[in-house]
């Protein structure tokens, strides 16, 4: 396994787990700041981008640990 990949999918596992810290459970990001909580709400503006980027992070840290079973 070449050592470039294992750096690579420590980086992406670090920033997975940031990512997915990031993010408010049931609130959004109001609810850090006393917001209510409404019966229904969708993700806008940095929610839906972080819910993105941890989706993307997931999806390429699969495909790197694929990546290295292979090659190794």
């Amino acid at each position: 396994m070449p050592t470039y990949l294992a750096i690579g999918q420590l980086l992406i596992a670090i920033a997975l787990i940031a990512a997915i810290l990031l993010q408010v459970q049931g609130g959004g990001l109001g609810g850090i700041f006393g917001q209510p909580d409404a019966v229904y709400r969708t993700r806008r503006g940095i929610e839906r981008t972080l819910f993105r980027l941890t989706l993307v992070l997931a999806s390429v840290f699969i495909v790197l640990a694929m990546i290295i079973v292979v090659s190794s």
